[in-house]
């Protein structure tokens, strides 16, 4: 009888595929926990694989949402560029414009020991600092980043110097200024042929005429006459402390200068002197063919040419003229630097494009 009970059940459990499971199991309780780990290290793969896909995604958004901010507020981002870009650039030049003041005042050698890239800078950068400080100023009271900003982005020229202005923008400002300063040859050479009646007696009377005929009727003098009639600006007429007052008035507008009435010829002398320093500088670095083509272009504005539309050659063969009187200049005949713009450029048909 009781093996009979003993052959039912064991009938029963091989029928119960559960009870066998678990016989199984409680009898192999090592591949169970295999099992078990295998799930624990699969759904470890997911979580991983989910978390990673997660976080790319968001690197990626992150990344393209300046892409993002761009469509929906071009406006907006781009004013920020501008400020942000200008900002780092102006802080640049204004760190490397007080190093060049501490130099100038720690050494004897004066200009001649400064780069044409610090000459540059010492030239533009205080009417640049003067030209921004009131947006500056004004942008750190409470809430006025909100007009002043947009203000200065829709007027860049009247508000805003170089350092925040596009590639387009220089182009076009640079353009601007040198017509302003253009308007002023006609007046200063007027200037100039009105003291020709006070050299009758001098020796070089006769060369000098010549030299302002050839201006007047439309041709450029050679620089070897120009040299020639250097000592008229060394004690003559021509000299800055013996310039009427009309004259020094239109020098100092064809050269962009402050026209207060105060320290007017002291400018001009302080002009010409950084214009024959940027001279010697550019002889003793690389010469002209060693200059970008926008250093070239810079030269060419601020010695009171037109460079836009003209050949890469004929930029540098003007400004080797240039070079050349300079290099006959010296503290004496300093004057004759300011008169270049007219010796050497009134008949360029670069400049006569931009008046006329």
């Amino acid at each position: 009888m009781m093996t009979t009970l003993i052959v039912r059940s064991s009938r029963r459990s091989l029928s119960n595929p559960r009870h066998c499971c678990k016989s199984f199991h409680n009898e192999n309780p090592v591949q169970n926990n295999e099992k078990n780990i295998r799930k624990t290290f699969h759904k470890n793969e997911e979580v991983k694989k989910i978390r990673g896909y997660i976080l790319t995604r968001y690197m990626d958004y992150v990344k393209n949402y300046e892409k993002v901010i761009e469509k929906k507020f071009p406006t907006a981002l781009h004013l920020y560029r501008t400020f942000k870009v200008g900002m780092k650039e102006f802080y640049r030049d204004l760190v490397l414009y007080m190093k060049i003041i501490r130099v100038l005042n720690l050494t004897t050698n004066g200009l001649k020991s400064l780069t044409l890239n610090e000459i540059e800078i010492y030239h533009k950068m205080p009417r640049d600092m003067i030209k921004v400080a009131p947006v500056l100023l004004l942008s750190a009271l409470p809430m006025t980043n909100y007009i002043i900003f947009p203000l200065a982005y829709f007027y860049p020229r009247q508000m805003l110097c170089s350092h925040f202005w596009t590639i387009q923008q220089r182009s076009q400002f640079q353009i601007h200024y040198l017509r302003q300063r253009l308007l002023n040859h006609r007046p200063t050479f007027r200037c100039m042929q009105a003291q020709l009646e006070t050299l009758k007696e001098h020796r070089l009377y006769d060369d000098w005429a010549e030299v302002l005929g050839l201006v007047g009727s439309g041709v450029q003098p050679s620089t070897e006459q120009i040299i020639h009639c250097k000592e008229l600006f060394e004690c003559g007429p021509y000299q800055t402390e013996c310039l009427q007052g009309a004259h020094v008035k239109s020098l100092l507008r064809m050269h962009d200068l402050h026209k207060l009435h105060w320290f007017r010829r002291s400018r001009l002398r302080e002009h010409a002197k950084l214009l024959r320093a940027m001279d010697r500088a550019i002889i003793r670095e690389h010469g002209l063919r060693g200059l970008s083509q926008e250093s070239l272009k810079s030269a060419c504005f601020i010695r009171g040419l037109n460079p836009i539309n003209m050949k890469h050659e004929d930029r540098i063969e003007w400004l080797d003229q240039w070079l050349e009187v300079s290099k006959e200049v010296d503290h004496n005949n300093l004057s004759l630097l300011l008169h270049c713009p007219i010796l050497l450029g009134y008949n360029q048909p670069s400049n006569w494009l931009l008046i006329y």
